[in-house]
């Protein structure tokens, strides 16, 4: 799993490397400027994701700087996860593909319970936990999942379930989640609603795709409140 982000994340980085040092010289005229030299040199100007880059990195729909700042602490994921293994809790939104990482954790449950894969599915438990940095030990079977961002709700840490919205926010930070492997038949959830998680606040992009999996979460009132508040998760949010 590691290894496949890292050679995504490298042929980024090549590729970032190799377009800026191509657009210096066409601005100094040591070479022509060409038409994805020059959209590459206006998206940077107006602080916009070059699109040659946005096609080789997670769907993001955050302008050039943030997108900078998200690129950063995916270098210093990747880094911690070399140097002292997989992550406590893992960061979701820096993986280019989140859904390969919590199959491969379905995958790893399986094997070390004698599970049957195709009978296995995940469920999760959202925790009153806010600072990642206060967890100090890997869940027994599952992981920690932080950085989400809920909509079309707010999150009532105390009693651990959906609350309406509070007026003016938009968009709620959600405690550490649990993403815990089971086998199916023996997944029985009360009082939850299946909510999807989708890659960026678009939810879905041109191509109909974008979310990556489903989170339960607890709630008193019926589910169809909350899809006609068009409640979700993302895993990113466009700042």
């Amino acid at each position: 799993m590691l290894l496949q982000e890292l050679e995504r994340f490298n042929r980024l980085t090549k590729e970032m490397k190799g377009t800026l040092v191509d657009l210096g010289k066409a601005l100094v005229g040591e070479i022509g400027m060409s038409d994805a030299l020059d959209q590459l040199g206006d998206a940077l100007f107006n602080g916009f994701l070059p699109s040659r880059w946005l096609g080789m990195s997670p769907d993001s729909q955050k302008p050039l700087g943030s997108w900078m700042n998200h690129f950063n602490k995916r270098q210093a994921l990747y880094e911690d996860w070399i140097e002292n293994g997989s992550p406590i809790v893992m960061w979701l939104s820096g993986l280019h593909i989140p859904e390969s990482y919590l199959t491969a954790l379905v995958q790893s449950t399986c094997r070390h319970r004698n599970w049957p894969l195709d009978k296995s599915t995940l469920y999760t438990a959202v925790t009153d936990i806010v600072d990642a940095a206060t967890v100090t030990e890997h869940l027994s079977s599952g992981c920690y999942v932080q950085g989400l961002y809920l909509e079309g709700a707010g999150w009532d840490l105390e009693l651990g379930k959906l609350k309406t919205q509070e007026p003016k926010v938009l968009v709620v930070n959600l405690p550490l989640l649990q993403v815990i492997p089971i086998e199916a038949d023996k997944l029985k959830l009360e009082g939850t609603i299946k909510t999807p998680v989708y890659v960026t606040q678009a939810r879905k992009n041109a191509m109909g795709f974008g979310q990556c999996f489903e989170s339960d979460l607890f709630s008193d009132k019926h589910p169809s409140h909350w899809v006609l508040q068009g409640v979700a998760l993302s895993l990113n949010d466009d700042q």
